[in-house]
């Protein structure tokens, strides 16, 4: 009878061999407790630090209402699954809470346009955003999380220019995705703060803010600066 061949075991792959997995795949202590304090706080601060993130009252009181949550996965699906339910109101509801002042991506530390070609920039997109909402009723909003910081500006302009030409039922189709995308990259940022032991305080707060005030006023670590 022959023998068998000897099989050895492959080797493990080394450290630079692995697969780098995702920010929000990885394990992430600062992840996981920033996701308990949204998980373990009252539904009326839970929902308050929500809508900074999508400022539909119905998605945040949908997300909210499916905690826990056992990671962040789970809650970016379940503020995909909100998206896509938003009514025509509910989706009028989120695009009033965007800014209505252009802004201008972050271009890091680096001064790489000088005072003129900033002005001359800062022009371009108060009328571009002007004409958007004279035609359409509302913010323009685009989600630029994957861009490169020196193509950002000129998705920015290029996307508001091109999308004012669109039939506003389209344009309304477009916008709803754009805001679905800028919730999920906002509730990552949400996660991925970190937590201290003032952060139910801070939950607690959010939730008064929210019942004296009609709109959020802020983004969690929004890559975008007004101008």
């Amino acid at each position: 009878m022959a023998t068998p061949p000897h099989r050895t075991a492959p080797p493990l792959p080394s450290p630079a061999q692995e697969r780098t997995l995702p920010p929000h795949r990885s394990p992430s202590p600062t992840g996981r407790a920033a996701l308990r304090h949204l998980n373990s706080a009252t539904p009326d601060a839970a929902e308050a630090v929500l809508l900074t993130c999508c400022g539909s009252g119905y998605w945040a009181r949908q997300v909210a209402a499916h905690r826990p949550y056992p990671d962040l996965d789970a809650l970016l699906a379940a503020g995909d699954e909100a998206s896509y339910d938003l009514a025509p109101s509910d989706l009028a509801e989120a695009l009033a809470s965007e800014p209505l002042d252009p802004t201008v991506p972050h271009q890091g530390s680096r001064v790489s346009t000088s005072l003129g070609t900033y002005t001359a920039v800062h022009t371009a997109l108060r009328a571009a955003h002007a004409a958007y909402e004279s035609r359409f009723g509302h913010s323009f909003v685009i989600c630029l999380d994957d861009a490169a910081p020196d193509e950002a500006l000129d998705l920015l302009l290029s996307g508001i220019r091109s999308r004012l030409g669109n039939d506003p039922e389209d344009e309304r189709v477009i916008a709803a995705e754009e805001l679905r995308k800028l919730a999920r990259g906002r509730m990552a940022r949400l996660t991925m703060a970190p937590a201290s032991h003032d952060t139910d305080a801070t939950y607690e707060r959010s939730a008064g803010h929210a019942a004296a005030e009609t709109r959020p006023q802020s983004r969690p670590d929004s890559p975008y600066v007004p101008v």
